[in-house]
């Protein structure tokens, strides 16, 4: 189902509880919701859509990524940045890395870890940021 896009920043900034199998539902609303708003989003949240639990998708560019309960293990390349975020007006300064290493489970809950890079990696932080109740 397509979700709305939440915006209120009070929501946005209450910490994400983890994801179970209960909650799979999200993943295809998050799935909805992304293609949806693909022509003005590479990524969101779970939040984003009124969920506050921690899953997240992203357009890997081989078509939609899912990760639930996402852990960044390593961050290498630290640099500044400024984003914009479908859930707000305007952009925002933020530090993001080059390259992270990320454990999650995948849309059939199992365990994976994945390193990913550049815009993909800036991408997952940025979600992931969402998931700690920061409004980026």
């Amino acid at each position: 189902m397509i979700r709305n896009i939440v915006t209120n920043t009070d929501f946005l900034a209450k910490k994400s509880t983890l994801a179970t199998k209960e909650d799979a539902q999200i993943i295809q609303d998050l799935k909805d919701t992304l293609a949806a708003n693909a022509d003005r989003c590479v990524g969101m949240a779970a939040n984003m859509i009124g969920f506050s639990k921690r899953v997240i998708i992203f357009d890997g560019g081989e078509g939609a990524v899912i990760m639930v309960n996402p852990v960044i293990t390593k961050r290498i390349g630290r640099y500044d940045t400024e984003e914009g975020c479908l859930s707000l007006v305007g952009k925002r300064n933020c530090t993001r890395y080059q390259q992270i290493e990320v454990r999650y489970l995948d849309e059939e809950f199992k365990p994976q870890k994945a390193t990913f890079k550049d815009f993909t990696a800036e991408i997952i932080q940025h979600e992931c940021d969402h998931l700690e109740g920061k409004i980026i």
